[in-house]
């Protein structure tokens, strides 16, 4: 069998901040690095081969159940970034997202985002689809016990 060992490797997405990122000091406004990380969150499933918000047909979809952001410098206009979306945790209906915003080496915001998976018609917790785990085992897994 393959197993996970977590934290999985980083997976790394550019974003380029635009004006309307910005507030009214010309510095990327506090919640966008919020959609800089959904972003980069969609884009490694995407990655993955997993296409979420295309499976209208399944019952699940993903909420935020929780968000811990640390801000330590600004982003400005223009500056290239990349975010960085690494899976911590899985658990049977959740993913735990450690995630950084960067401008080359330095960490610009920093969090952990808690996903739940959740059924489309009640809101209530549901298991993982099985196909995101089979995606991730067969990227990330290694050799052993599940």
């Amino acid at each position: 069998m393959m197993s996970l060992q977590f934290p999985l490797p980083e997976f790394q997405f550019p974003i380029r901040v635009y004006i309307e990122d910005t507030d009214a000091g010309g510095i990327v406004y506090y919640v966008n690095y919020l959609k800089f990380m959904e972003r980069a969150r969609t884009e490694f499933l995407r990655d993955l081969g997993f296409e979420h918000y295309m499976s209208s047909d399944e019952d699940f979809m993903f909420v935020v159940r929780g968000a811990e952001i640390r801000y330590f410098q600004p982003a400005r206009m223009d500056d290239a970034l990349t975010v960085v979306a690494q899976v911590k945790s899985l658990g049977r209906a959740s993913l735990v997202f450690t995630q950084e915003v960067r401008r080359a080496d330095i960490t610009l915001a920093a969090g952990t985002i808690d996903i739940a998976c959740v059924k489309r018609s009640d809101t209530k917790p549901r298991a993982l689809p099985e196909r995101l785990k089979v995606l991730l085992k067969l990227r990330y897994g290694h050799a052993g016990a599940v």
